[in-house]
């Protein structure tokens, strides 16, 4: 099934949607309009590098082929986190250890750009200070307190260390025997964030077109978007649909969809649970995520329910009975909440890399991309946005960290690729049993 067929029926029931209803819309693009720059996606990297295009005085115009915030952008764990999905050795193997901490300060300077954005919009999303990693058995707790050492000794950014005993003070759940704590990471409503960088980059000037799909990109001088009603010239563009690029505009930059795969991820919330039962659940009030490699998250809402996620498919087939399989996953970690069932589940689909890093570059010299955020996005498309902008306005050395990092396609073809990562994750659930 297409991977709009499968996210209409999951979207339906999701909690983001039911509680930040959209109160305003976007026209559809009619006719020929021209800009400096052209963006392709209204999610948080495209929202975002419309807004610092803006400020550096570019005149911005953006394209979604459904809603701004449709897409993982607004229905994702809401887990703002240092670092990247990949591990820091990718990034240390590939670029060399200085570029590596340039790399890992620009994730904590993407986690310092939402508090700022919010400042600045006024956008109300439930931010929340605090994250917690932890770890589900001994060896996975001295492998993350390894990490954690490592991280303050060599990146300078330290966490705090939380044993056994102590944890139960910041997580009621017997599942896990160690964490780490960072209070510069923090949890929002996804999609409140992004309808907040959408009214305020319309508000600067940005002109946003819904239901806008890209059909085609002509080279030239200026480049040219088409869509069904309209077209846009521009003399640079920035591709920023990710995994739905592929969907809605597959002609556009076919070069780029071996390079990604689409991950189904899955979530439940609870009822409102009351005040202190919810506080009960995880009285640090973080965001928490586990350390195995196919991992479940959670953290509490204002509205006192919990929202648990943790299931993926790697074949784009939603799992069966999602509800119930992902409340059986809520209670092994959480058993005093035997007794309570779920009122929202929904997914959708994440772009993930070979390699879990971020694949951001340029075709063509005028046309720049960002991809593979693999599941580790709400912070770093921010950041993304950001450097598009500095690159566009001059200063590419930051943006040219990231796309130095090489990208192989996922091997096996349009036809064995996906059989071949279903299987490859197989082994990985496995490891995580054993």
């Amino acid at each position: 099934m297409p991977l709009l067929d499968v996210d209409r029926d999951l979207t339906r029931h999701s909690y983001y949607a039911a509680t930040a209803p959209r109160e305003a819309s976007f026209p559809t693009l009619q006719g020929a309009v021209s800009a400096d720059v052209a963006i392709v996606g209204g999610g948080l990297a495209g929202l975002s590098a419309a807004i610092e295009l803006h400020d550096r005085g570019f005149d911005v115009v953006l394209l979604e082929a459904r809603q701004v915030g449709w897409g993982a952008s607004g229905r994702n764990g809401g887990q703002a986190i240092h670092g990247l999905a990949c591990d820091q050795d990718v990034i240390e193997t590939q670029l060399g250890l200085e570029a590596a901490r340039r790399v890992w300060d620009m994730s904590i300077e993407a986690l310092d750009l939402i508090r700022q954005r919010i400042a600045r919009f006024g956008i109300d999303c439930d931010w929340r200070d605090g994250y917690l990693a932890v770890a589900t058995s001994e060896r996975k707790a001295r492998e993350l307190r390894a990490w954690v050492e490592r991280v303050e000794r060599v990146y300078g950014y330290p966490q705090q260390w939380i044993g056994r005993d102590e944890l139960p003070r910041w997580l009621a759940s017997p599942r896990y025997v160690a964490g780490a704590a960072d209070p510069r990471s923090g949890h929002l409503h996804p999609l409140k964030y992004s309808l907040g960088l959408a009214r305020a980059a319309a508000a600067l000037g940005v002109r946003i077109y819904e239901h806008s799909a890209v059909t085609r990109l002509d080279a030239g001088a200026p480049l040219r978007l088409h869509t069904a009603q309209g077209d846009v010239a521009a003399r640079r563009v920035l591709l920023a649909g990710n995994v739905y690029l592929q969907q809605f505009a597959p002609e556009v930059a076919p070069q780029l969809a071996a390079r990604i795969m689409p991950v189904g991820t899955y979530i439940v919330a609870t009822p409102p649970l009351g005040t202190e039962r919810a506080a009960a659940l995880i009285p640090s009030g973080c965001a928490v995520c586990d350390t195995n490699f196919v991992l479940d998250y959670f953290r509490t809402t204002p509205d006192h329910r919990l929202i648990y996620g943790g299931r993926v498919s790697y074949s784009t087939a939603t799992p069966m009975n999602l509800a119930a399989g992902m409340r059986r996953r809520m209670v092994r970690t959480f058993p005093q909440l035997d007794d309570v069932e779920v009122e929202h589940a929904w997914g959708g689909f994440v772009d993930i890399s070979m390699n879990r890093a971020p694949d951001f570059g340029r075709i063509g010299g005028d046309v720049y991309y960002v991809q593979g955020f693999s599941g580790h996005g709400l912070a770093l498309t921010g950041l993304a946005g950001k450097l598009v902008a500095e690159a566009i306005a001059g200063d590419a050395s930051r943006f040219d960290t990231f796309a130095r990092v090489k990208h192989r396609p996922f091997p096996g073809g349009r036809l064995l690729r996906m059989p071949a990562l279903v299987a490859g994750m197989a082994w990985y659930r496995l490891r995580d049993l054993l």
